[in-house]
């Protein structure tokens, strides 16, 4: 019997320290969410309408859905370029405090800028964009460094010009309509080193994509490497550009109108989620 009592013993003490390496097994490495909005309603601590003038856009950004042009509704955002069929003044000023002209298109923009910022990682947004290819269609997905300079700045810091170290730009997903429809260009700006001075083309991909078909673009850091994603499927590899872009980024989700082009129908991008991953060891 006692025997019998001390294999038991023995057994269970065994099983006890299983359980406890268990348990401290460190998990494998991976991604891990650290935001994420699904757009159940507009969370002012997530994003906040953002209106300026830029690019030499034709439309004005206005706030708090005025127009119906930030829509959240059944679990989406929709972001729209509407036209209201007669001018009216525009309030969006440039970073030069110039005031964007007379206009009757409207637009909606919103960004995490002092909301939502974070430091390389992983950024994913699942969106779609209907009736793409129209003259003048420019919506887009993007990343902008938190240290700009551009309105709205709230806070000491923000006094660096585009696209600067600081200020520095990505672009996940950006529909240009003049090459047609079902396409998409994915990018960093690179710097040349002045205010103002950024190439577009250096390091940018078109890439094809049923646009009002629901896709997720996303780019990650890895080691220092910047991948553009299409769906989970890398697309677009920028090896060693990863240290070029140092600063915490924010998050800006817009349709802007870049020509005197008519509309023959409002435009939409809908946005299903968005969210940020950190890397965990």
């Amino acid at each position: 019997m006692k025997i019998i009592i001390l294999c038991f013993t023995l057994l269970t003490l065994v099983a006890a320290c299983s359980q406890s390496v268990q348990k401290i097994k460190p998990k494998s490495a991976g991604w891990e969410v650290d935001f994420f909005d699904d757009f159940d309603s507009f969370n002012p601590d997530n994003w906040q309408d953002q209106m300026l003038w830029v690019n030499n856009e034709d439309q004005c950004y206005v706030p708090n859905n005025e127009f119906n042009t930030r829509e959240v509704s059944n679990g989406t955002i929709k972001l729209r370029v509407v036209d209201l069929g007669e001018k009216r003044p525009c309030s969006n000023m440039s970073k030069n405090s110039e005031q964007h002209p007379d206009t009757q298109y409207v637009a909606g923009r919103i960004a995490s800028k002092n909301r939502k910022e974070f430091v390389q990682g992983k950024w994913t947004a699942r969106l779609k964009v209907e009736n793409s290819g129209q003259p003048g269609m420019f919506p887009a997905w993007w990343l902008l460094g938190a240290y700009n300079n551009e309105p709205p700045v709230e806070e000491a810091d923000e006094t660096v010009c585009w696209p600067m170290t600081g200020s520095g730009e990505l672009d996940i997903f950006e529909h240009h309509s003049d090459g047609g429809p079902d396409h998409y260009a994915a990018r960093a700006i690179k710097s040349l080193g002045h205010c103002g001075g950024g190439d577009w083309q250096a390091l940018m991909l078109v890439q094809e994509a049923k646009l009002d078909e629901y896709h997720e673009y996303s780019v990650e850091w890895l080691g220092n490497d910047i991948i553009f994603r299409l769906d989970g499927t890398e697309v677009y590899r920028l090896a060693n550009e990863g240290d070029e872009f140092p600063e915490p980024l924010f998050a800006i989700l817009n349709f802007a109108k870049i020509n005197d082009s008519p509309m023959s129908m409002d435009w939409e991008m809908e946005v299903d989620w968005v969210k940020h991953e950190k890397w965990v060891e």
